[in-house]
């Protein structure tokens, strides 16, 4: 669905007929109360193309290589669920949770540029939900537009200071139905991860040191712990790098971050390539682990490895993984 449609679908939720809660981001700068920080100047919910970058009819982002990006048709179940959640928005336009879900489903069914709206409408309506920064930061990410995330999901790390952290619910759960990320902890990952595939390595070394100390559970320590040695690795800081490893085990209670955990321990000398490369059963996994093997190539000095497989990665990997868009983001900067 274009942005555009869903902005109709969202207007006649009730949009058009509501007060503004406050000034959508993307206005004028407004004094912030003592304890509260200041919006980020992103855009307005009422204009899609003030919250998008501009790309061709149909298309979902430019690749960081100038490829244009469209989404496959979404499966039976997930237009089902995505069905679900809108008409539970329909009936609460004003429950926060009601858009969240709504805005989660339109991503999960290919639709980012829908999701970026739909989160948008969710800022307007509630401008201090560190939740609806983190969901479109996310959503940014996935578009390749960077600064965007990194202003998101900034504010988002800006709202939460000093609040009691909580388990946020997958949308698409792990075997075990058991939620291994929690709202803080993702907020920061995210922001890291922005910082890192924008090439700002220095910040986005600030930022995983911070989600590092969040972790809640080894699930997340160990999807941090890659992307902070791969970092360091980076910025030639092997000695911080490899003290960096050290909490990480072979035996370690990992529910559905294989991928990661293997890669860590391929870091630590104690696992291998074809190991890491069979870890997860899912295609955001093996992204993961292959983006992963390849940067090891890289700062290990084997260059054409790691290009090789960072252009196979733009053959076989869906182009919303983490580890696609890394591998874009290092195609179009170093080689």
């Amino acid at each position: 669905m274009r942005p555009e449609k869903l902005l109709l679908i969202l207007l006649a939720a009730g949009m058009a007929g509501c007060s503004p809660a406050a000034e959508p981001p993307g206005g004028p700068l407004e004094p912030a109360a003592s304890d509260q920080p200041v919006r980020p100047p992103i855009g307005s919910v009422v204009d899609p193309a003030a919250v998008l970058p501009a790309v061709p009819e149909g298309v979902q982002a430019i690749s960081l290589l100038g490829e244009e990006l469209r989404s496959a048709e979404a499966s039976p179940e997930l237009v089902a669920r995505l069905e679900a959640a809108r008409a539970d928005y329909e009936a609460n336009p004003d429950d926060a949770d009601s858009i969240i879900w709504y805005g989660r489903r339109i991503a999960y069914a290919g639709d980012y540029r829908g999701a970026v709206v739909a989160f948008s409408e969710g800022i307007r309506k509630f401008p201090r939900d560190a939740r609806m920064y983190r969901h479109r930061g996310h959503r940014y990410i996935s578009i390749r537009a960077f600064d965007r995330a990194i202003a998101d999901l900034e504010y988002a790390a800006a709202l939460i200071e000093g609040t009691e952290d909580q388990v946020e619910p997958d949308g698409m759960p792990n075997p075990m139905n058991i939620p291994v990320s929690t709202l803080h902890s993702n907020i920061w990952y995210h922001l890291g991860l922005a910082y890192y595939l924008k090439g700002d390595l220095d910040n986005a070394l600030r930022i995983y040191r911070v989600a590092l100390e969040g972790t809640p559970n080894d699930d997340m320590r160990v999807a941090t712990t890659h992307w902070l040695y791969m970092t360091l690795r980076l910025l030639g800081r092997e000695t911080d790098a490899a003290a960096a490893l050290e909490p990480i085990k072979a035996e370690m209670n990992v529910i559905e971050s294989m991928s990661y955990h293997q890669l860590c321990l391929l870091y630590k000398g104690e696992g291998d390539i074809a190991t890491a490369l069979v870890s997860d059963v899912t295609p955001a996994g093996g992204d993961s682990a292959m983006y992963g093997v390849g940067n090891w190539w890289y700062y290990n000095g084997e260059a054409d490895h790691a290009k090789e497989m960072f252009e196979r990665m733009l053959v076989e990997s869906g182009w919303a993984s983490f580890g696609r868009i890394a591998a874009e983001s290092d195609l179009a900067r170093k080689f």
